[in-house]
């Protein structure tokens, strides 16, 4: 085959292939078990697209197809590497990370928290990450304590 009938990249195409690394936190990567599993099951999908989009043809449609999940895969790889668990707070005296946390506000609305890693953390599911400002208030409190942040207080009324 003649190179005149080739399909070549051109540097919009190749600049498409290559995404920047996710941002990866300063801080500690502290993870519960769960978290730990959870990352590796992120990063096992991201192997499994990778090797998935290896096997299209089309040279810049495969580059295209495996920029995001080359860029997981260097992510989670990291994330799982770098882990530290931690396990269960084996004390309800005082909050901990793992700890769920129930605490009410100022106006009477009542929110349960679980203290988890960053890559785990997901409010709308219940769970906030340690270096949350809401957490970093909350991490050494008991029951009964009063907690303050943006102007409004955080009651603590359970631990488990």
């Amino acid at each position: 085959m003649s190179v005149a009938f080739t399909k070549e990249d051109s540097a919009e195409t190749a600049s498409e292939a290559l995404l920047p690394d996710r941002p990866v936190s300063p801080h500690p990567n502290l993870v519960t078990e769960a978290g730990l599993k959870a990352l590796e099951f992120q990063l096992d999908g991201a192997r499994e697209a990778y090797e998935t989009a290896q096997k299209i043809e089309d040279v810049n449609e495969r580059r295209r197809q495996a920029a995001a999940s080359l860029r997981d895969l260097r992510y989670f790889g990291a994330r799982v590497r770098t882990a530290q668990v931690i396990a269960n707070p084996t004390s309800t005296d005082t909050v901990a990370f793992g700890s769920t946390v129930t605490f009410r506000r100022e106006d009477g609305r009542v929110q349960k928290y679980r203290i988890v890693g960053e890559d785990e953390a997901d409010p709308k599911a219940g769970s906030i990450s340690f270096v949350s400002p809401v957490a970093g208030l909350l991490i050494g409190k008991a029951v009964g304590d009063v907690a303050g942040i943006s102007g409004q207080e955080l009651e603590i009324v359970a631990i488990s």
